[in-house]
């Protein structure tokens, strides 16, 4: 046996704490976040496809979708992507299975949009970009830029 092995048991230490954290198996109680970082609308179609695929390798997943500026626009009622379908369909189905939309309130007042406008069960934030930093700060979710 060689010393590298040796030594762990020797000392009377479980092996297995060594295991670097990467090697370790992810258990049920387990619960990953993320926050998607929206800033521009023509990602709104990718950020969906991406949440809705994740939930599928972890249902578990807590996946909130926090849009600002530009971003905020596919979640806006009637809105389109480029092939002329709406997202409002698939954005419920994701809520439906828990996924969060945080919608920048600053960008509401900067751009003088109206809140009926955006859709029912999107949740507004004073800041998106705050929303991103504190989510990932107090939170610890992990941040993806889709």
């Amino acid at each position: 046996m060689t010393l590298h092995r040796l030594l762990p048991v020797a000392l009377g230490i479980c092996p297995l704490l060594l295991m670097h954290p990467a090697m370790a198996t992810e258990t049920s109680t387990d619960l990953t976040k993320v926050v998607f970082h929206i800033d521009d609308a023509s990602t709104g179609r990718f950020a969906l496809y991406l949440a809705e695929d994740h939930l599928s390798i972890n249902p578990n997943m807590k996946i909130t979708i926090a849009a600002y500026a530009g971003g905020v626009d596919f979640l806006l009622k009637g809105a389109m992507d480029k092939k002329s379908e709406l997202y409002a369909p698939d954005i419920k189905k994701l809520m439906d299975l828990g996924v969060q939309f945080r919608f920048c309130a600053a960008t509401l007042r900067f751009r003088d949009l109206d809140k009926d406008k955006v859709l029912p069960g999107v949740e507004f934030v004073p800041s998106g970009t705050y929303e991103i930093i504190r989510l990932q700060a107090e939170e610890g979710y992990a941040y993806l830029k889709p």
